[in-house]
């Protein structure tokens, strides 16, 4: 049996700079996406407006991500007469990966309020790049609802899968990758283990460094989001 549901997507599947074209995989090109992603990756934007472009940027990106989402028929009363409305059909978690992936939460709430939040905390050792978790806080029932793994940086893709096998090992089914870039090295580390999982981003960037960031990238987004780094003047 495969591991999580194949969601419905509405979405073409873009060739991306150069690489072979990757299954699952949505690049957001909406304009207003493309426009604000351009003050994210430029230095200068200071640590306040990184954080409150992100949150507005993630919100595209969450109207994207959540397209295929259920609903059912509910009715309503206007102020006018009764008439039918659509309810979602299954209720949304969010679970953003320490410490960036909280500066992606408030752009999925703004549109989506009762959205649950759990946590996972999880940092790379600079040295071997890979994982190393230190935190989990999850919601209870996570098996009947929509979860939507947020991490603005898809690079080794090191968290991502510890986050996904975390959630296999709870039954989780529906389950959607959400970042703000990715690098291909992070989409087929995904794809190896999690073929089935979409993964939805703002730009597939070029390729990785030798300390594991992402070229042309846009920094740190942990240190972009809080300001824990010297500002560039």
């Amino acid at each position: 049996m495969l591991f999580f549901t194949k969601p419905e997507i509405h979405y073409q599947v873009l060739q991306t700079k150069g690489q072979a074209k990757m299954a699952q995989v949505v690049e957001v090109d909406h304009p207003l996406a493309q426009h604000k992603l351009r003050y994210l990756r430029d230095k200068r934007t200071p640590f306040w407006e990184f954080s409150r472009i992100l949150t507005e940027l993630t919100g595209i990106l969450a109207v994207e991500a959540t397209r295929s989402l259920s609903l059912r028929p509910v009715s309503v009363e206007t102020p006018l007469e009764r008439t039918e409305a659509a309810k979602v059909n299954k209720e949304v978690v969010l679970l953003p990966i320490l410490r960036a992936g909280l500066g992606m939460v408030a752009g999925f709430q703004q549109l989506y309020p009762r959205a649950r939040v759990g946590f996972l905390g999880i940092y790379r050792d600079e040295r071997t790049l890979q994982p190393q978790h230190y935190y989990t806080n999850l919601p209870d029932g996570l098996n009947n609802e929509a979860v939507f793994v947020l991490d603005p940086m898809l690079a080794t893709g090191g968290s991502v899968v510890y986050a996904l096998r975390l959630l296999r090992e709870k039954g989780v089914e529906n389950v959607t990758v959400v970042s703000v870039i990715a690098a291909p090295e992070g989409i087929r580390a995904v794809q190896r283990e999690f073929p089935a999982v979409p993964i939805f981003t703002a730009a597939v960037d070029r390729q990785l460094n030798e300390h594991g960031y992402i070229l042309p990238g846009l920094g740190d987004a942990g240190d972009r989001i809080f300001g824990t780094f010297a500002e560039v003047s």
